[in-house]
């Protein structure tokens, strides 16, 4: 973990935010190559849940909801983890991991062994409060969203009707959310400031149990279909010792990170406690007509909730591999093709005979297609190592072969394999082996 943490700040995927000024607790900044990876992500989750579908409609909610929003969705009560302190260190830890946490003083110690004195539990709430409007007081209080859920419940008519979509049918979002957490940590798999990719699917009672499967099963394949290796994920079902107050079933799909087994996407059945809360705290109606059954309902909500940041640090960890070739230790990204931040590499292989113009040449192609790197900088056999790091599937080197017959080198980044190809057929070439 420490050494794909250092490759994430040394090529350019994640640093620390603020660092100059030494940094702000759990908070980072993507890189250009972070940045890449993530809108990656995104889109290929945009495209599962929206393009590649007609039942499914977009949504990009306001961040700064009214206050009632998180009475109503129980946020203001039950948004809360269990605080305590260290008298002697003054560190501040969740009650309910104190035996997983350790102590500052001492690293081999939990708090409980340490010999810290703790206080007791406390009910912390993780929303963040600011103000809106010149006067801070309570009246302006108001909250920067803990989740991106709420925002859909509150629109689920205003989408509809436009839509004209009926039942059942789902709304998309991809937005940031906001939670004080007790103990963030684990580079980016726990942050105060995240970005979340929800989906909530809206059903007639009664036939949420087989869309909670249906669900289930979409989105264990979309990990799959990225590239993330099916023995490193696992279904983890709640207990009713687990299960939140809105919930009938849940399950998290979890991830083997080097620092255990953790959650990476939840499935939830929400029931229809969602809609009927928002109801009787308005007074607005959204009940919908069925016209089977002449009646009205409220809708179930079948939930899929993942984070973008984590499904990124999975996607990191799951590419990551050292291994040794020639005596050498070579690190690689194996990052799926769809993912990788640049699709293919150009070099030319020394900068005299008019290779460095061929090379820009293919490579201004190129772009009109794919992400291209180029670099002239340097033995090519360290410019494929700089290339392998950062997960490029393909290199092109242009060499004194491509001056007498137009071909030049295609290097696979995995089997580290070259071929001849025409210079001319590069991009019939690319898109057979990216899969784009």
């Amino acid at each position: 973990m420490d050494r794909m943490v250092s490759l994430c700040k040394r090529r350019g995927f994640v640093f620390p935010s603020s660092e100059i000024y030494g940094g702000l607790g759990s908070t980072w900044d993507y890189g250009p190559l972070g940045a890449e990876l993530k809108r990656n992500i995104k889109d290929i989750w945009w495209a599962a849940m929206v393009h590649q579908r007609d039942d499914i409609e977009g949504l990009d909610a306001a961040i700064l909801m009214h206050p009632r929003v998180w009475e109503t969705s129980g946020h203001l009560d039950h948004f809360t983890d269990p605080l305590v302190d260290c008298k002697t260190c003054k560190a501040r830890f969740r009650e309910d991991e104190l035996d997983s946490a350790r102590c500052p003083r001492k690293p081999s110690k939990t708090p409980k062994e340490c010999g810290g004195e703790l206080t007791d539990a406390r009910q912390f709430n993780l929303m963040f409060k600011t103000f809106m409007g010149p006067v801070e007081d309570d009246s302006a209080v108001i909250y920067m969203r803990p989740e991106t859920a709420q925002g859909i419940y509150v629109n689920f008519l205003n989408v509809m009707g436009p839509a004209r979509q009926k039942i059942p049918f789902g709304i998309a979002q991809i937005g940031k959310a906001f939670r004080n957490e007790i103990t963030p940590g684990n580079f980016i798999f726990r942050t105060r400031e995240f970005e979340q990719m929800e989906m909530q699917f809206f059903v007639k009672p009664g036939e949420d149990g087989r869309w909670f499967e249906y669900w289930r099963e979409q989105r264990w394949q979309w990990y799959l279909d990225i590239g993330i290796r099916e023995e490193k994920i696992r279904w983890h079902e709640h207990g009713p010792g687990e299960l939140a107050h809105y919930a009938r079933a849940a399950y998290d799909i979890e991830y083997e990170f080097p620092f255990g087994w953790k959650e990476l996407e939840g499935v939830h059945n929400r029931t229809d406690f969602d809609l009927s809360r928002h109801a009787e705290a308005t007074g607005k109606d959204l009940s919908v007509f069925d016209d089977e059954n002449k009646k009205k309902f409220i809708p179930f909500i079948i939930e899929t909730s993942a984070g973008c940041d984590r499904t990124l640090l999975t996607v990191l960890v799951d590419a990551y591999a050292e291994e040794e070739v020639r005596g050498d230790t070579r690190v690689v990204m194996r990052f799926h093709p769809r993912l990788a931040p640049y699709k293919v590499a150009v070099f030319p292989l020394v900068n005299r005979d008019g290779m460095p113009d061929i090379a820009g040449r293919i490579a201004a192609d190129l772009r009109r297609h794919f992400k291209v790197f180029y670099d002239d900088k340097g033995a090519v056999g360290r410019r494929y190592r700089r290339q392998d790091e950062i997960g490029t599937p393909f290199a092109i080197t242009v060499d004194s072969d491509t001056l007498t017959d137009q071909t030049v080198t295609l290097r696979d980044r995995d089997t580290m394999a070259q071929i001849r190809v025409p210079s001319d057929a590069l991009v019939a070439a690319l898109h057979e082996r990216l899969h784009i």
